[in-house]
């Protein structure tokens, strides 16, 4: 089975290099004009999801350290949010600061993506009321 999909926008911010902290980052998603008015609504969501290609990767590990840090373990690829993965889709859970709807532009802080990275996909985050379980290492 083959899936194809199309950038909805792109990312534009200044992060060339992977920084120490994603969290402070501010970054603007560009989103093409046909999908203006997919916008509609979207104010009312302090947090939104990000569904992105990682566009710099070419080939995928099953297993990898978190971080690139060899001091934490080996583990499934799935366990992590590396991007050499096998279709290089990320996603992440981001502040929404703005919405400028004359330039289809959404600013948000906590995007852990280069600049010119596709955007596949934005939807609302909706968050959940029991707390996460996450690995000893995280």
């Amino acid at each position: 089975m083959s899936i194809q999909l199309s950038p909805i926008g792109t990312v534009r911010n200044s992060i060339h290099k992977r920084p120490e902290k994603w969290a402070d980052i501010i970054s603007e998603i560009h989103i093409n004009p046909q999908f203006h008015d997919a916008l509609e609504g979207l104010d009312e969501f302090s947090h939104i999801m990000v569904i992105f290609h990682f566009h710099l990767s070419t080939s995928y590990l099953l297993k990898v350290h978190p971080r690139g840090n060899p001091d934490l373990p080996l583990v499934g690829v799935f366990s992590t949010r590396a991007p050499v993965r096998p279709n290089f889709l990320g996603v992440s859970i981001v502040e929404l600061v703005k919405i400028d709807k004359n330039e289809n532009i959404l600013t948000v802080k906590g995007l852990d993506t280069f600049d010119g990275t596709p955007i596949i996909d934005i939807k609302p985050h909706l968050s959940c009321t029991s707390p996460a379980k996450v690995a000893e290492w995280v």
